[in-house]
């Protein structure tokens, strides 16, 4: 039961940074300082000071504890009533700015007590008013609710509106945490597809590589005519060694992969079937290759596809189709860089989506870079990729 109460304790106070902690007690020095320096007038009695203290003390923690600061607030009131305080105007602020800060930082209690406290508070305020005017100056019956509609509403519509404020900047700021933690997901989902995807496809590299090893050792080994045996012993170890890694292999890969797809998995030399496709559907693409090439590895190859596939495709969802995109191959000793540019399109298109994630993740797997980013009023995307080595 000690525990439980202290955690409560402890649970009503909200951790500030040290500069939003001085801003508040700074305005609420300057708060119970306006009416002793004559800045708003009205300061008459040691009433008013007590009352207009008690207001700058729920000002004080409105954001450190806005549970609190209701509470003192309250008592403001009441006393300010009790006393009779003649700055009502000024000290009322206050209660503004805490019913601003209980719907805005205060827990589902404190919260839904802010608006209680703004419903409750404008009945008290207009019973108060009213009976002073009806004592004190005599009103009819007929003025008397008359006058009190139009109290009650404006109280009800000052106090609401500071409740219903902090209420709504608290759900947008929640509502943009939403969004910035479902982008999030979004790409861990797209990226966890990526990479089961890159899984099936590196199955069939990796699978073939292995099958291919398995074959040569086995047939170098029945093929030697002179079966040394130093020869013998090693191409056998070869052999066991490819076989026991490609049962690795596969049971590593169907981990990772949902589903296994048999086909051939594309090399470098699809591209000029890929190109065309994309040219029926409206984009022009122009290639071009620099430097003396070489023959990169199977994930290699792969990888600089699916990067290639995935910027063509950006380019016909999002750019301007009426304008050439360009696509290089540069060549250089230990590495090939992809270059895919495409003229921007409108500004509703976003060339920055999820794809883009599935590029990086392809180059990172391949042991390469990637630039990604406007340059001008083109969009381009530069895969580096190293060469194997051994």
């Amino acid at each position: 039961m000690v525990t439980s109460v202290a955690a409560y304790r402890w649970s009503m106070f909200r951790t500030l940074r040290s500069y939003q902690l001085t801003v508040d007690l700074v305005v609420a020095a300057l708060f119970l300082c306006a009416p002793l320096l004559s800045i708003m007038g009205g300061f008459n009695t040691r009433d008013d000071l007590v009352v207009l203290a008690l207001m700058a003390g729920g000002l004080a923690v409105r954001r450190v504890s806005p549970g609190l600061a209701l509470v003192i607030v309250w008592v403001g009131a009441l006393a300010q009533m009790l006393l009779h305080a003649t700055t009502p105007a000024f000290a009322d602020i206050a209660i503004l700015a805490v019913l601003y800060c209980a719907a805005n930082y205060g827990g589902s209690l404190v919260r839904w007590a802010g608006l209680a406290s703004a419903v409750l508070g404008a009945i008290v305020a207009t019973l108060y008013l009213l009976l002073g005017e009806f004592f004190g100056n005599g009103l009819g019956l007929s003025e008397l609710v008359h006058s009190g509609l139009l109290v009650g509403l404006g109280s009800l519509a000052t106090l609401g509106l500071s409740w219903t404020v902090g209420f709504l900047v608290r759900t947008a700021r929640r509502a943009g945490r939403s969004r910035r933690a479902q982008a999030v997901a979004e790409r861990d989902v797209i990226v966890e597809q990526e990479r089961n995807r890159i899984a099936r496809d590196m199955h069939d590299v990796v699978a073939h590589s292995l099958a291919v090893v398995i074959a040569q050792a086995d047939g170098a080994r029945y093929a030697q005519a002179k079966e040394p045996a130093a020869v013998e012993t090693a191409l056998s170890t070869i052999s066991a060694t490819a076989r026991e890694a490609l049962g690795d292999v596969r049971v590593l890969l169907s981990q990772l992969r949902h589903s296994e797809s048999e086909a051939p998995q594309p090399i470098l030399a699809d591209l000029d079937t890929l190109i065309p496709q994309f040219a029926d559907s409206g984009l022009t693409v122009a290639r071009s290759e620099t430097g003396s090439p070489w023959q990169p590895g199977g994930g290699q190859q792969l990888a600089l596809y699916r990067i290639a596939q995935e910027a063509l495709t950006n380019a016909l969802r999002h750019g301007d189709t009426g304008q050439e995109t360009q696509l290089e191959l540069a060549w250089a000793a230990s590495s090939v860089t992809l270059t895919v540019s495409s003229a921007l399109g409108s500004a509703a298109d976003n060339p920055a989506g999820h794809g883009l994630a599935g590029i990086r993740e392809r180059a990172t797997l391949a042991g390469g870079t990637v630039e990604i980013g406007q340059a001008g009023d083109r969009w381009r995307v530069i895969a580096t990729i190293p060469a194997a080595t051994a």
